[in-house]
């Protein structure tokens, strides 16, 4: 008997029966294991901030929220998103390029720890919202370092970027900086590097040049530093060839200099941001197979589900698409017999999820899976392409499945839209 894909002790097929396909299943044991092993490996004074954008689920952020993590959150919907799911306010960062007013209104409203501002036009928006409710409002700087380190999948820093502020523009503003807005309190520094880091080195460098940065553009521009947001990226491998970030390597690195840090400026709360590598290992992507055929000699298996649920797996922002780990989520243990193309139902020759995969002989009405999924799916994917909408969402918990956000249906997905009145219409 073939050797199936279990979810603590639940078997695929019976959930893919119950749940139907294409679906997202969470592994929550995954989840608050991976985050209780880094929160015991790394310094106390550093908080892990749960970045929403990663997988914005409420109750994907609910499991780490109780297992001890904050909120990054970066618009209206996720900022509800972390209250919904029980993070205190104080527990909230908000940033973004391109706030909205009403973005804004609500971090001051709601008292988020701090607005991360990226344009220093903004500053004057917050000043005045806050002038307004009669508050100050926290605020921490978002920079764009003149220094980059290499070792990231996708560099965030030191080249032009619409994100954060130029470091030589900060200086070169000086104390007036802080000064010129009666309802603005700068408290802290953020500094993003980079994305999917697999090096624990390249995070220690990074944090080492951060918090430098930090002291210095407190002293330039003569504020009071509360808080140093060291960014994050920890990357988890996808790909043949890479390894998984060692997390005791990372401890070993950055705990001496959060340790030498908090000795010269006790109090200054420490944050580091982190989606992917919190809950991307958790997530299987599940779809049967509708159809296989040959085309000029390739094998192709068309299911149910494609890029428009799992937009990562084309290798955006990559020059070489390299597939991420799949299987025959019924036959583990069955060799691969040959390369399959996985496809999905989209009239786009892109709709590829996989490409070459080895695998057994695939047949329709099996479940093939895109493991380490659990990251930038369904939210980060063009779910409306066609009309198919998102699919279902099943996180397993304590041995028990429970269906996290229900799939679209037609109604789901025309019960926005509005058929216009025309009067020439007698039918």
């Amino acid at each position: 008997m073939s050797v199936a894909f279990e979810v603590q002790g639940l078997g695929v097929t019976e959930l893919a029966e119950e749940f139907g396909t294409p679906l997202y299943l969470y592994d929550g044991e995954e989840i608050t294991t991976r985050f209780r092993g880094l929160r015991e490996a790394l310094h106390p004074a550093l908080e892990v901030f749960y970045s929403l954008k990663a997988n914005p689920n409420v109750s994907l952020c609910a499991l780490l929220h109780r297992s001890g993590a904050r909120a990054e959150v970066s618009s209206l919907t996720e900022l509800v998103t972390a209250r919904r799911a029980g993070v205190a306010p104080a527990d909230i960062i908000f940033l973004g390029p391109g706030k909205s007013r009403a973005e804004l209104a609500a971090c001051l409203d709601e008292d988020v720890h701090a607005i991360v501002c990226e344009n220093l036009d903004e500053l004057p928006l917050i000043d005045e919202l806050a002038r307004e409710r009669g508050v100050t409002a926290r605020v921490a700087l978002r920079v764009n370092p003149a220094f980059s380190v290499k070792g990231s999948g996708l560099t965030m820093g030191g080249k032009p970027r619409q994100f954060g502020i130029d470091e030589e523009q900060l200086l070169a503003a000086g104390p007036q900086l802080a000064a010129r807005y009666g309802a603005i309190r700068l408290m802290g520094v953020q500094v993003y590097m980079g994305t999917r880091i697999l090096a624990a080195g390249t995070v220690v460098e990074n944090s080492r040049r951060i918090l430098e940065l930090a002291e210095r553009l407190a002293e330039r521009l003569d504020f009071t530093l509360e808080t140093v947001d060291i960014g994050g990226g920890l990357g988890i491998a996808y790909f043949d060839n890479e390894k998984d970030l060692d997390v005791a390597e990372l401890a070993e690195g950055l705990n001496p200099l959060i340790d030498a840090f908090t000795a010269r400026r006790p109090g200054v709360r420490m944050i580091m941001e982190l989606g992917r590598f919190l809950v991307a290992a958790s997530g299987t992507y599940v779809t049967r197979v509708r159809y296989t055929k040959t085309s000029m000699g390739e094998n192709f298996a068309v299911t149910d589900g494609g890029t428009n649920h799992h937009m990562a797996a084309v290798g955006i922002g990559s020059y070489v698409k390299r597939n991420f780990p799949m299987a025959a989520l019924e036959r583990l243990d069955e060799p691969a017999t040959g390369a399959w193309n996985i496809t999905g139902p989209l009239c786009t020759p892109n709709d590829v999820i996989g490409k070459k995969v080895p695998m057994p002989e695939l047949r329709p009405g099996e479940l093939v899976g895109v493991h380490r999924s659990g990251a930038y799916g369904p939210t980060a994917s063009p779910v409306h392409f066609l009309s198919h909408g998102y699919p279902a969402e099943v996180l397993v918990l304590d041995g028990r499945a429970r269906l996290i956000r229900e799939r679209d249906d037609v109604e789901a997905m025309l019960g926005r839209q509005r058929l216009y009145d025309d009067p020439t219409n007698q039918h």
